[in-house]
């Protein structure tokens, strides 16, 4: 299926899967929204640690966060993810857990983290918060920036439509 601008393309399963990780590899850093139920919601920059084989998102934080008591009492949290650079982005919903799951902490944590761990992995203000994929979207350039701008300029003299990207729902299909 396309519209003016690109092919619509849903991706389920494990295509969702590598697409999440194809964008997450690109750039890391998210906007993470909790209070989904109030305005405007609640936005802050966080690094997906991973994501998982099954699609899961992976997130280390302080449990004495905001962010955390936010989750604890509402799950729904809604992930954005800008690549400019390639032009792709992401928005995924889901809901989230918190956990102090020790193996994914040693899985996850380096030096970095010590700025806001100084103790360390042992930390014992550290949790781990994984996002379970429900539904999302993603929009994607099928040839970078350069020449997506190139392309752009191209339409606008010719005065046709750009027939771009490629976008679409993207659900693991849970």
């Amino acid at each position: 299926m396309t519209n003016n601008a690109s092919d619509i393309q849903d991706l389920t399963g494990q295509a969702a899967i590598d697409k999440f990780k194809e964008i997450v590899k690109h750039e890391e850093t998210c906007l993470f929204s909790t209070n989904l139920g109030t305005v405007p919601i609640t936005t802050r920059p966080m690094g997906v640690q991973k994501v998982c084989d099954q699609g899961n998102f992976w997130f280390m934080s302080p449990g004495d966060s905001d962010k955390n008591r936010e989750i604890e009492a509402d799950p729904r949290v809604q992930l954005f993810i800008s690549n400019t650079k390639n032009y792709e982005f992401l928005s995924v919903y889901g809901h989230a857990t918190i956990s102090r799951d020790q193996a994914k902490i040693d899985e996850f944590f380096n030096a970095m983290h010590k700025a806001w761990f100084p103790e360390g992995k042992d930390d014992p203000n550290i949790t781990i918060i994984k996002v379970t994929p429900e539904e999302g979207f993603y929009w994607d350039t099928k040839d970078g920036k350069l020449v997506s701008i190139l392309k752009i300029a191209a339409s606008a003299v010719m005065g046709k439509t750009l027939q771009e990207g490629v976008e679409g729902t993207i659900s693991v299909g849970r």
